[in-house]
C-alpha cells in the first residue's frame, strides 16, 4: 500500500524544518496529528430517522469510513429530545486514511467554498487541538450536487501533540492549511 503524499511530506520536509525552527534535541519531539474527528450535529435526526441514515452515508463517503450514530446523553425537553435518541453522527480518522482525509481537504474542500478568506487561527483550544466549522459538507468533491436533498454542517478537530499553540500552528500551517493573515 502507497504512504500518502502528506505522511511523506511530514516525514521527509516538515519534520527537518520543524526541529529546525524550535531546536528540538530528538526527532521525536516533533509536534504530529495524532487523529481528525468529524462530527455532523443532526437535532431533526430525533424526529426523523431517514435524515441520520442519509448524514451517515454522505459522512462516509467524505471520509471514506463508516461514522457512528451519536445518541443523545440527556433528555432535553425545550428541544424535544429523548435520552438514548440519536442526535448525529461523527468519525474518527488515524493514520493513513487521517492523512489522505487532510490532503483532499486542503487541496480539493476548502478552495471550493463560496467567499473564502482563510481560516481563522484562533480554533485552537487549552489542549492545542483545532477545531473548525464547515457550513456546507457540499464542498467536498465526492458529493454529487444532484443527490444532494439538504445541506449539512460539520466539525472537524485536529488531534494534534503539540506542547505549544504555536507549534501546533506551525504544524498545520506547514501542512498547507490557509489561515487568515
Amino acid at each position: 500500500m502507497k504512504k500518502p503524499n502528506l505522511l511523506e511530506k511530514y516525514n521527509k520536509e516538515i519534520v527537518p524544518e520543524l526541529v529546525k525552527k524550535f531546536g528540538y534535541k530528538n526527532k521525536m519531539q516533533v509536534p504530529k496529528i495524532k487523529k481528525i474527528v468529524i462530527n455532523m450535529g443532526l437535532g431533526e435526526g430525533s424526529k426523523e430517522f431517514k435524515i441520520i441514515e442519509k448524514a451517515v452515508v454522505e459522512l462516509a463517503a467524505i471520509a471514506g469510513q463508516k461514522p457512528v450514530i451519536t445518541r443523545a446523553k440527556a433528555a432535553i425537553s425545550n428541544f424535544k429530545i429523548r435520552k438514548g435518541d440519536p442526535v448525529g453522527c461523527k468519525v474518527t480518522l488515524r493514520g493513513n486514511r487521517m492523512y489522505e482525509f487532510l490532503d483532499r481537504f486542503i487541496n480539493a474542500a476548502i478552495p471550493r467554498v463560496k467567499d473564502f478568506r482563510g481560516i481563522n487561527p484562533k480554533g485552537f483550544d487549552n489542549s492545542h487541538n483545532y477545531t473548525l466549522g464547515i457550513k456546507e459538507h457540499t464542498i467536498f468533491p465526492e458529493m454529487d450536487s444532484d443527490k444532494i436533498e439538504g445541506v449539512i454542517g460539520m466539525n472537524i478537530t485536529f488531534n494534534l501533540d503539540a506542547d505549544t499553540r504555536e507549534e501546533a500552528h506551525e504544524l498545520l500551517k506547514m501542512f498547507n492549511m490557509p489561515f487568515r493573515k
